[in-house]
């Protein structure tokens, strides 16, 4: 296992022991420094592990992290090539840049009666409505209510598009996802776990076409 050193600092790391567990040992792991007070670990879609390190942490103290957190490590990692065999067994054809702009017209047309629709439901008012097409988000709700949602959602179910939208209302009464805020949710959709699971394993697929 190779240990890089972000570009921004001027220390040079050589090769580290690699972490027990399963772990390969061509895995990188490249190390970010700022100002920030603890250690943290990142396992990215490609299978790079990122550590934030204080500016002050020494390589041994950074090393002595990564042992500490190598089933972590290999539990994430592990998962990462999970969902590598199984975009390699579905491959997605990419969407085109005109099938986006469509999506998102689509989207616009939509979605904000769908808003409309179930704001008075969930008792909440709401702000501006964007449509995005992202990558890893179907829908956001920032602090003054202005809603974002993924053109993507054009090609899930109603039903699932109306779970989005409620999910983001409800964050109007619970910036969170406290039991509080479910609870929110079920007494609008009492079916969103369906939506939920659906979202984690189609929708999946759908981002991917996203991301080409």
């Amino acid at each position: 296992m190779e240990v890089f050193m972000d570009k921004t600092t001027p220390d040079h790391i050589g090769r580290t022991q690699a972490p027990e567990g399963s772990i390969p040992d061509e895995v990188s792991i490249r190390i970010i420094r700022s100002s920030r007070r603890t250690l943290s670990l990142q396992v990215r879609r490609g299978g790079e592990v990122i550590v934030r390190a204080p500016l002050h942490a020494s390589l041994k103290e950074i090393n002595a992290f990564i042992q500490k957190n190598r089933s972590w490590l290999a539990k994430h990692l592990a998962a990462v090539q999970k969902e590598k065999e199984e975009e390699d067994q579905h491959p997605v054809q990419p969407l085109t840049m005109e099938e986006i702009r469509s999506l998102a017209d689509e989207a616009m047309r939509v979605l904000p009666a769908r808003v409309s629709h179930f704001a008075p439901l969930v008792g909440v008012t709401y702000g501006r409505i964007t449509i995005r097409n992202q990558k890893t988000r179907w829908g956001s709700c920032s602090s003054k209510g202005n809603l974002n949602f993924n053109c993507l959602l054009m090609l899930a179910p109603a039903a699932v598009q109306d779970y989005v939208v409620v999910h983001e209302l409800c964050h109007r009464k619970e910036m969170n996802h406290s039991p509080r805020f479910w609870a929110e949710v079920e007494r609008i959709i009492p079916e969103y776990k369906t939506y939920e699971k659906w979202l984690k394993t189609e929708g999946k697929h759908l981002m991917r076409r996203m991301t080409g």
